[in-house]
This record gives C-alpha cells, sequence and structure tokens, in this order.
C-alpha cells in the first residue's frame, strides 16, 4: 500500500511520468490497429445477435429432468428439435439449472406442435404445463435494431454538445467522443471473436459502458484542463508536457475506479450468470466488464494523447511551446 501511495505521490508531483503524450504516435498505431483488427473480424465472422434481432421462434422447458447436466440436457433438447426439423439453427441454454431455453430460427405453427411435443417426451414433462412457445417476428427485432442505433446516435451528440460547452472548446469534446467510438468498435470486436451473442441487454451494457467511459474521461480531461491553464502563458511546461502530467496525476484514481468498477460487474457475471444460469445477467454484464477495461484504455493512450495533438497546431500554444523551448536551451 505504501508503495502504491508513493508511485501516486510521485505521478502526481512529475517526478514519475508515463509518456502517454510523448509517445502517442506509438499509442495511435496501437489503437488503429485494434480498431482495424476489430472491424476486420465484425466482416470475418458475423456477430450473433438474439432472437430479439433476427425473429424466430423460443421455447422454455420448465423443470426438466436432465438438467442437472447441463450438457447432456443441451444435446437432449437440440436432438429434439433437429429430429422434427433436421435445418432448424438451434440454441440451447440452461436457465436456473432447472429449466431449458431453446432458440430457433422461425418455425411454422404446425412446426411448433411438433417440437413442442418432441420437447415435452424428452425430458419427460407435462407438454401443456411445463413447456411454453413463443414467437418473435422479423419486422419487431427490426424496430429493437432501429432504435438501439437511434439511442447510440442521441447519446454521442448529446455527450458531444454537452462536452463541448463544458470544456469550452470542441477538440476536447471531439477526442472524448473518438475515445467513445474506439470504445465501442473494440468491445464489439471483442464480442465477434469470441462468439459471443449480442442481445438487448448486451446493448444497454453497450451504452452503460459508453456513460461509463464519458465519466471516466470528462475527470482525466477535468484535470488537464487545470494543468494546462494554472499558470497559462507564464508556464515552464510545454502544452503536452501539461497534457501528460493531467493524465498522470489521474493515472492512479482511473485504475482503483476500473478496478473497483470491473469487481461487482465480475461478481454477477460469474455468480448471476454461470452459476445462477440467468442469461440476461450473463449478457449485460460481460458487456460491461469488457467495455470497462477498453474504456479505460482508451481514456489514457486515445482520447488524452489525441486532445494533445488537436490542439499543439494552434498559434498561441506553439508560441508558447516555442518559448518554453528556447529558455531551456538557453539555461
Amino acid at each position: 500500500m505504501g508503495a502504491m501511495s508513493q508511485l501516486g505521490n510521485d505521478l502526481y508531483t512529475g517526478e514519475r511520468s508515463v509518456p502517454f503524450v510523448q509517445k502517442r504516435k506509438l499509442w495511435f498505431v496501437i489503437a488503429l490497429s485494434l480498431v482495424i483488427a476489430s472491424i476486420a473480424v465484425l466482416f470475418i465472422r458475423v456477430p450473433q445477435f438474439s432472437i430479439e434481432f433476427t425473429g424466430g421462434s423460443q421455447f422454455t422447458v420448465s423443470g426438466a429432468t436432465t438438467a442437472d447436466d447441463s450438457i447432456q440436457a443441451q444435446a437432449d433438447a437440440r436432438d429434439a428439435v433437429i429430429s422434427v426439423v433436421p435445418e432448424a439453427t438451434t440454441k440451447v441454454t440452461t436457465i436456473g439449472g432447472t429449466d431449458i431455453r431453446v432458440q430457433t430460427s422461425q418455425m411454422s405453427q404446425e412446426d411448433t406442435r411438433s417440437v413442442s411435443a418432441a420437447l415435452a417426451d424428452t425430458f419427460g414433462v407435462d407438454e401443456s404445463k411445463a413447456v411454453t412457445a413463443s414467437f418473435v417476428g422479423p419486422s419487431w427485432g427490426a424496430d429493437v435494431t432501429k432504435q438501439s442505433l437511434w439511442g447510440l446516435g442521441v447519446f454521442l451528440a448529446l455527450a458531444f454538445l454537452i462536452l463541448a460547452i463544458y470544456f469550452r472548446t470542441w477538440k476536447m469534446s471531439l477526442a472524448a467522443i473518438i475515445g467513445l467510438v474506439d470504445v465501442l468498435i473494440i468491445t464489439l470486436g471483442v464480442y465477434a471473436a469470441f462468439g459471443f451473442e449480442i442481445s438487448p441487454a448486451a446493448v444497454i451494457g453497450f451504452l452503460t459502458i459508453l456513460g461509463y467511459s464519458l465519466y471516466d474521461t470528462t475527470v482525466v480531461f477535468d484535470k488537464i484542463r487545470e494543468t494546462t491553464w494554472e499558470q497559462g502563458s507564464a508556464s515552464t511546461r510545454t502544452f503536452g508536457e501539461s497534457v501528460n502530467l493531467g493524465v498522470n496525476q489521474t493515472l492512479i484514481r482511473s485504475i482503483n475506479t476500473s478496478i473497483v468498477a470491473v469487481l461487482p460487474v465480475g461478481a454477477i457475471l460469474i455468480i448471476g450468470a454461470m452459476w445462477m444460469g440467468a442469461q440476461t445477467l450473463s449478457d449485460i454484464s460481460l458487456s460491461i466488464t469488457v467495455g470497462i477495461i477498453v474504456a479505460a484504455y482508451s481514456t489514457l493512450f486515445v482520447a488524452a494523447p489525441l486532445y494533445s495533438w488537436l490542439r499543439e497546431s494552434e498559434p498561441e500554444i506553439q508560441r508558447h511551446d516555442a518559448k518554453v523551448l528556447a529558455a531551456r536551451e538557453a539555461a
């Protein structure tokens, strides 16, 4: 604990410094590589969307007798569906330890009744009491997609406007928004790469992590504003050095905040999803866990260095930096 406190103090005073701004070309290359790789993954391995987006049929078997062995239960449910509709695309999950949820591509009413009977026979339950079937139309899924995109667009537009007003510069707002987009693309890339399913709960998680990323970026940028304005033209640091100092002064706080945020969400993911079998908890906690990690990286290595790069070309800042460097050479 003492070593961490000393490290935090050294970073705050500037005795130690992580070169976020000085090595921004390296960070930008890494960030761009991650974004390109994420986009490539999205084309190579198309993300899996839940039934709410694609439409289809869903069956729930309550009190399935073989659900204690989830792997065997899932295999039995899949075999039951294929025995009736061999060409059906099937996804089977265990819910709460005793219930089986089967999601398939769209089926006719006749096939739906046949699959319900096959599932009841497979698990030895009463079809009328223990097996429920529902249908989600593709038009409803399209509405969900449209509303999700609208929500994302409105969020980004309002975030840009509010940050521009608060920080009194659109460049800081632009850097923050680019950092948010970076978080979203990489998180989607991770989902596609590992085959995670995108559901409405996952979309809620995406919007949540954008809010978290925006909060983290705002805190760091607020400190940057202090370090770049506190001494004005009398500062002995260049603009980039002042930005880097602000990021280092909030580094320990950013790390601690991310760890504290990941721990409870990770607990929800492990206990609620894996142990209790709650699929909704799994979707939302997984997206938030991945997003928090990516957001912490994006704020430090993308948004802050990008803001410094956007401002350093301004004539006033160039004159100040030249004055500082000339004074150092004279000394």
